[in-house]
């Protein structure tokens, strides 16, 4: 299910009873779709109004991870557990060095336009936890809806009371470039120290992303969606692209791009949904909105070839975000294969290069990084950066038998020069 949408509320007080006490104003709320239908509740979190996208998630848990999930951004999160912020929300601060990347969740804050929960924890019980799922809301300015069935459009206050907007008003995020939205403006470097150095394109990625590198001991360049990693590619042993937001149409000018490097460049290459789509893109497949989208921790694919870790013949567990998809066709482009296909709707869920163009480059729709969901394909990262590291020791020796026997031999002179003759007694 999804929509375009509008949340208003009108002013009404109650106070919620949260575990730190805090009393905060509730009101109703309606949710407009462009279909036509109109549900009411109440809201939770900021008390405005908001145009938005609503999409759905089957996640039973980590609703935190979801709504920080630059995927999300400018999308109405319909979360269809139930009950949702009975465990709070934790701090959201983690060191910056070899084994994290500045935060706990996916991002340094909210990312989704709006919240939809059936029954939403007015107290919340966990550790770790430091405010409740209205009051987070509320501090980034995010409008939430409980007691009432999902729609389009989020009136809230005064707003609440007007009848649905026109079908032209509502918001079209086809037309925007989100990830342009969301992106660094300017690259920075995560654990400089590490061995291999991977660039990262950032079209929203998450932050355990970036962690799943890190932790394998990756130098980690973070670059703007549209950088010309042409320019700089040489410095690098790996190219990555990570998940973002809405349309990959908007995202042509790093698919050229990258259809550059593809062509001229041998070292691995790997993408996770938009990413995986950009991959796509510039190998020639078409990519398409879906009618309802996959989003949630539960979703099987089926591996159609081996790589890595990763069988020809199995079933893995995924967590999926993703409204668009890459058309499954019959033949692929030439050096290039279907990797997994989705259980569920037969939707392609993964691409790569054949051993036969050699290249070593795939494509990924789902998010082996998890965060939350299953870790069954958490491995692809480590076959990512073992790969990296095969071809960087590789150029070393290639470059080591460039050199030739007449360069080599002084250079091994000069390696035993200060070593001293020993007397021996006789």
């Amino acid at each position: 299910m999804l929509a375009r949408s509008l949340i208003r509320l009108p002013r009404i007080y109650r106070g919620f009873a949260t575990h730190a006490g805090s009393a905060k104003p509730t009101l109703p709320a309606v949710l407009h779709l462009k279909t036509g239908q109109s549900f009411t509740g109440r809201s939770f979190g900021a008390p405005r109004s908001i145009y938005g996208e609503t999409v759905f998630s089957t996640s039973i848990t980590s609703y935190t991870e979801s709504m920080t999930d630059p995927s999300y951004r400018g999308q109405i999160l319909v979360f269809t557990t139930p009950l949702i912020g009975n465990y709070g929300v934790p701090k959201n601060k983690a060191p910056n060095d070899a084994r994290d990347v500045g935060v706990v969740l996916e991002s340094a804050g909210i990312q989704c336009a709006g919240v939809v929960v059936a029954d939403v924890a007015e107290k919340y019980s966990h550790y770790l936890a430091v405010e409740s799922l209205a009051s987070w809301c509320n501090r980034y300015n995010v409008p939430g809806i409980t007691g009432g069935p999902p729609s389009d459009v989020w009136p809230c206050g005064a707003d609440a009371s007007q009848p649905a907007p026109a079908a032209h008003a509502y918001w079209d995020p086809s037309a925007e470039n989100l990830v342009d939205q969301i992106s660094t403006k300017e690259p920075y470097v995560l654990n400089p120290t590490g061995d291999v150095q991977i660039a990262v394109l950032d079209f929203g990625a998450k932050a355990n992303i970036l962690r799943s590198l890190v932790r394998r001991g990756a130098a980690v360049t973070v670059m703007p969606w549209n950088y010309d990693f042409n320019r700089v590619r040489d410095e690098y042993d790996g190219l990555f692209l990570s998940n973002g937001p809405g349309d990959p149409q908007q995202c042509w000018d790093a698919a050229l791009k990258l259809r550059r490097t593809l062509a001229e460049w041998s070292k691995p290459v790997f993408g996770i949904c938009m990413g995986h789509q950009i991959i796509g893109m510039a190998a020639g497949l078409d990519a398409y909105r879906m009618t309802f989208g996959n989003r949630g921790h539960n979703q099987p694919v089926l591996a159609l070839a081996s790589s890595g870790s990763i069988k020809a013949g199995r079933v893995y567990v995924t967590s999926q975000n993703h409204q668009y998809a890459l058309k499954l066709q019959d033949p692929f482009p030439q050096g290039w294969e279907p990797f997994f296909i989705n259980c569920n709707d037969s939707s392609v869920e993964g691409i790569k290069s054949t051993a036969a163009s050699g290249k070593r480059v795939w494509g990924v729709q789902f998010h082996p990084e998890s965060a939350g969901g299953p870790l069954d394909t958490i491995e692809m990262f480590t076959d990512f950066v073992a790969e990296c590291r095969a071809v960087k020791l590789q150029r070393g020796l290639d470059t080591e038998d460039t050199m030739g026997a007449a360069k080599v031999e002084p250079v091994l002179r000069k390696a035993v020069l200060p070593l001293r003759p020993v007397a021996v007694a006789a």
